[in-house]
């Protein structure tokens, strides 16, 4: 069953994307992060590439032809989607895919709007059954 955890009162949704990618590239993992929205990908191709002072989050796009051998895949579309290791959703639905990975990383911003669609998605999947781990963050 998919692990799912939500981290929650974050003022900047990427930047928290970002840091949580890289801690899980660190542990050996693959990340997919999916948004529909091209603009927010774009974002999230600049700052991956400079997050970090002493180097980058190698990622690339889903139809990139080196997504098979990079850590971090950007996309909106799952069947692009290389592997089933770790997906994070920065959608304000809850992906109808999402059960197929072995993780779910869920981010919630602090505005209203945020906040009630994050808790959409968690009665979502706690009312399928999920065991869901909350880690509060408090503005990061």
């Amino acid at each position: 069953m998919t692990q799912i955890d939500f981290y929650s009162d974050t003022d900047d949704k990427l930047h928290t994307a970002c840091r949580l990618s890289a801690k899980a590239v660190q542990q050996g993992c693959k990340v997919m992060i999916y948004t529909p929205d091209s603009a927010i990908v774009e974002r999230l191709d600049k700052l991956l590439w400079t997050f970090s002072s002493t180097g980058f989050i190698p990622h690339c796009h889903a139809d990139d032809k080196l997504v098979d051998v990079t850590p971090v895949i950007l996309g909106d579309q799952a069947e692009k989607f290389p592997h089933d290791d770790v997906l994070l959703n920065l959608h304000i639905e809850y992906p109808p895919f999402f059960s197929r990975f072995r993780r779910l990383i869920e981010i919630t911003g602090t505005t209203p709007e945020d906040m009630q669609a994050a808790r959409k998605r968690y009665r979502f999947y706690h009312d399928r059954g999920y065991e869901i781990r909350h880690h509060k963050l408090g503005g990061a």
